[in-house]
């Protein structure tokens, strides 16, 4: 969060009380009885990512005049959350790199990634509680619920191409929009909005999620590996299908490769055949109009809110999950 793009701008000053929790939970770890947990926080928090979740946590408790100090405790919480499921998601994953850097299953294992994510997922927790809001505690809570149905969903799934669209929203909202909801819909609760404004932030961070995800969804097949840092198909090496596989079964659902690398045949062929069908027709484009749809879903629930810079840099943060490429 060094470099703040331009739609942070108005919570600019928040992002920064937001660094300053995340180092004070780096430096209470120098009083654990473990001598490595100190580096393990570093090295995690070393790289920032982007900062979206927490900046709309903060831009969402602006349509009214409440308490500054609590949406900056919740935007930690949700920043915290989030590394949380991306140490346990690259042990899932055999991710070897994050943000540049090596993973920590890479670099310490899985059994310190396990206990690692689970120190952050608590850590994060605790400064839920400090909002003192039953509420929040209690979406808070759901949200690990959810993210963690999400990710069995998936490990249960894999190599299962029989997956509907109706299956795959549900994942990826507990996935990912699961969090965009609750970074929203708090923010909004812990400024003493009305609930009128506590529902339509909540369906921004709802459909913003999706779109964020299915753009990821995209780019494992139209970006480079310079871009994802990851291969170009990785999700179907891994056996999960995601929106351009769910098209490309639905237009062939005969003779598909993906049916037929998923059951072993041919595999490196099938593979092949499955990445150049989907990247020489409509697929792409057809996930990607899929994508806007959620995108200017997002967009729309903003509409009943009044007029103002924070809500200008909603709108942004949204028209940006289309255009980036990582």
């Amino acid at each position: 969060m060094s470099t703040v793009p331009s739609f942070y701008r108005p919570v600019e000053g928040e992002l920064r009380l937001v660094e300053q929790k995340l180092a004070g939970i780096a430096d209470g770890t120098i009083k654990s009885s473990s001598a490595l947990l100190p580096d393990l926080v570093a090295h995690v928090l070393k790289a920032p990512g982007k900062g979206t979740r927490p900046a709309i946590t903060l831009l969402a408790s602006k349509f009214e005049s409440g308490d500054d100090q609590t949406p900056v405790t919740m935007a930690a919480a949700v920043e915290l959350l989030h590394i949380a499921t991306l140490i346990h998601d690259d042990m899932i994953d055999n991710a070897e790199t994050r943000r540049g850097e090596p993973t920590v299953s890479t670099t310490w294992g899985k059994n310190v990634a396990v206990l690692l994510g689970d120190y952050v997922f608590a850590a994060s927790a605790t400064l839920v509680c400090d909002t003192g809001n039953v509420r929040v505690i209690r979406r808070f809570s759901e949200t690990i619920m959810e993210l963690s149905s999400g990710e069995l969903s998936e490990f249960t799934n894999a190599y299962n191409w029989n997956i509907s669209r109706e299956s795959y929203w549900k994942r990826i909202y507990e996935k990912t929009g699961s969090l965009f909801c609750t970074a929203a819909e708090s923010g909004a609760i812990l400024s003493g909005a009305s609930e009128d404004v506590v529902l339509a932030l909540k369906s921004y961070g709802y459909n913003l999620g999706l779109a964020f995800q299915v753009m990821d969804d995209i780019l494992d097949f139209s970006g480079t590996e310079d871009e994802v840092g990851k291969p170009v198909g990785n999700d179907l090496v891994q056996g999960t299908i995601t929106l351009p596989s769910i098209l490309l079964i639905e237009k062939y659902p005969y003779d598909n490769p993906i049916k037929l690398f998923f059951e072993g045949v041919d595999k490196e062929y099938n593979l092949n055949r499955a990445l150049d069908m989907i990247s020489g027709s409509d697929i792409i484009n057809e996930s990607h109009e899929i994508a806007i749809g959620f995108q200017q879903q997002a967009i729309r629930s903003l509409d009943s809110l009044p007029d103002s810079v924070h809500k200008r840099c909603l709108q942004e943060i949204a028209e940006y999950s289309m255009e980036r490429r990582k």
